[in-house]
């Protein structure tokens, strides 16, 4: 597709003919501007309904009979019908269309109105790639691929890029000038691809940068206005994987995995095909309660234990239920946890959050309560909405302890036969790893929920491709994996504990195409009316049953003495450096 820009002199410019043009405009027929000829009509058509409003009231006054008309008065009727033709024509069709279809600028400018309103928008004969610099040459057209022996491939046509004409290189111009702020495009145009389209070409001319290995075409951006990103300027791709199936509960599930790692799926579907030749998985559902914790100030530490205690007091917990719960009709409040700092109060409320991750519902239930708290403790202090005892998007020890969000455990029994044909190890070489790595390794290296082989590699890649908030891989992927021999040592037990996964299948990225279509895939999209929240739940236990394959693959991988060579094989270049460098 092309991009069409407006030189820096158009006379100088040869326009070829070109095949597809525009259709004609009613106003294409006035020789005056647009807005001359609507002032024109404007006038008249007001200036004649006076008039006739006039002659009426003094025949009704006079007692003169309504049908006999002055020759003034027959011009005045002909100017009123043609004066109303032409506005019901304006506002029916050229306002209209330009309204939606082509908005201009003038409401951003006064010092540009008359400039830009008398602009007509004609196509460039200049073509350009989209991302394209402006003194870039032009790109030639495309040819028919001639293919000289055995069956033509499929070559998949290009997407018609978004055309800029005059007016978008005038608004180029004034967001590079700084007179048109960037992100108020989308609301000014009325068009998110074209605002894109716009800010995209005032970026590189601003950075004197290209873009164009960044995708601009083939995206919704009406999809994240409001939701999801602020001044697009085009989208990043990442391919997505399937590892599978997953017996898990006994229902087989296709994981989707979007991730630039090699190896990462192929390994974890290695460890899904382990466990459904050992019968499947099982998973539990320990919790699920989204947490916020608002950190308040009070008058001294007494004041702020007198709030502590009636917090946590049970006599007081339904009335306080009753008003967080007023945010929502799936927010319910479960426990209230409070830690003290001096007079410095921290808050950490729990609640359920139905197929929503949550974050944003659980704080309108917490700001119900503070607002609630202020007329019996006039004297606390609001000093932030979070206080970091929540804990959002940090390794946090509270989480690890408490959990946050949906608290799973996935365990499976892989028979001795699977892992030794499968794996390519054994069950005392695993059962030895994982205790020196996982739980010795991680405790010398003081982690904080970090007792795994690589569990924030399968979370990452599941939430990306299922629209969850990446940051919040942090707590998510907080995990100890333990292995032991059972049967006499025969097979292996394998299981994740998982405290904290923060997911939700409405809401955010999740209603975005390509992540609700992999939420599909896993038949969690969008919320359960029948039963709200398990949804959510059931992509918390996938993403436990993921994790859960991929240590038992890399653990396997380590103990075999294999992780280099399948990651030369799938991931690295196999090429000799030292002799390509010499």
């Amino acid at each position: 597709m092309d991009v069409r820009r407006r030189p820096s002199k158009p006379a100088a410019m040869t326009r070829p003919k070109q095949a597809d043009a525009p259709p004609p405009k009613a106003s294409d027929a006035f020789p005056l501007p647009l807005y001359i000829t609507n002032v024109v009509f404007f006038t008249l058509f007001f200036s004649v309904v006076y008039y006739l409003l006039a002659r009426w009231r003094e025949k009704i006054r006079t007692s003169t009979p309504l049908h006999l008309v002055s020759s003034a008065e027959m011009a005045a009727i002909i100017a009123f019908v043609a004066s109303f033709i032409y506005l019901v024509g304006f506002f029916g069709i050229d306002f209209v269309q330009s309204l939606i279809l082509r908005p201009t600028v003038d409401s951003w400018s006064d010092e540009e109105e008359e400039e830009v309103e008398s602009v007509i928008l004609k196509e460039d004969s200049r073509k350009l790639p989209c991302g394209q610099a402006v003194d870039c040459p032009p790109v030639p057209q495309q040819m028919t691929p001639v293919f000289p022996l055995g069956k033509p491939k499929l070559v998949e046509e290009p997407v018609e890029p978004i055309a800029l004409g005059e007016e978008d290189e005038q608004i180029i111009s004034s967001v590079v000038a700084g007179t048109i702020p960037s992100y108020s495009l989308e609301s000014k145009l009325g068009d998110c691809r074209r605002a894109a389209a716009i800010r995209r070409e005032a970026l590189q001319k601003i950075t004197g940068k290209s873009l164009k290995g960044l995708p601009l075409e083939g995206f919704d951006y009406d999809s994240i206005l409001g939701q999801c990103c602020e001044m697009p300027v085009g989208y990043v791709q990442i391919p997505v994987g399937i590892a599978g199936p997953l017996l898990l509960d006994g229902r087989e599930f296709s994981v989707p995995m979007a991730t630039t790692e090699g190896c990462l799926v192929a390994s974890t579907n290695r460890g899904c095909k382990a466990i459904l030749m050992s019968g499947g998985a099982n998973s539990v559902l320990l919790r699920d309660g989204m947490t916020r914790a608002p950190v308040v100030r009070l008058g001294s530490a007494k004041r702020a234990a007198e709030l502590k205690m009636f917090l946590e007091s049970p006599e007081n917990f339904e009335d306080l239920a009753a008003v967080f719960n007023r945010s929502s009709r799936f927010a319910r409040l479960q426990s209230i946890k409070c830690a003290i700092a001096g007079k410095n109060l921290y808050m950490r409320f729990s609640c359920s959050t139905g197929d929503a991750m949550g974050m944003n519902m659980v704080s309108k239930g917490v700001q119900n309560v503070l607002d609630f708290l202020q007329s019996d403790f006039p004297d606390m202090d609001i000093i932030g909405i979070s206080g970091n005892f929540c804990s959002d998007k940090k390794p946090a020890a509270v989480n690890w302890i408490e959990g946050r969000g949906k608290s799973v455990v996935c365990e499976a029994v892989i028979k001795g036969d699977v892992v030794r044909k499968v794996l390519k190890t054994s069950v005392d070489a695993l059962v030895e790893l994982n205790m020196l790595k996982n739980l010795t390794g991680s405790a010398i290296a003081g982690a904080l929920g970090g007792f795994n082989a690589h569990a924030s590699n399968i979370v990452s890649a599941v939430y990306i491709a299922t629209g969850q908030d990446p940051a919040q891989n942090v707590e998510s992927s907080h995990c100890i994996t333990m292995m032991e021999a059972v049967n006499e040592g025969q097979d292996l037990h394998v299981s994740v504990t998982m405290p904290s996964i923060e997911v939700g299948t409405i809401g955010g990225g999740t209603q975005l195409a390509s992540q609700s279509a992999c939420l599909n895939l896993l038949g969690v999209k969008g919320a359960n009316k029948d039963s709200p929240g398990s949804n959510a739940a059931l992509l918390a236990k996938v993403v436990a049953g993921s994790v859960l394959s991929g240590e038992l693959s890399l653990m396997s991988a380590l103990a075999a003495g294999q992780l280099v060579r399948s990651h030369m094989k799938y991931n690295r270049s196999s090429k000799d450096v030292s002799k390509a460098s010499s």
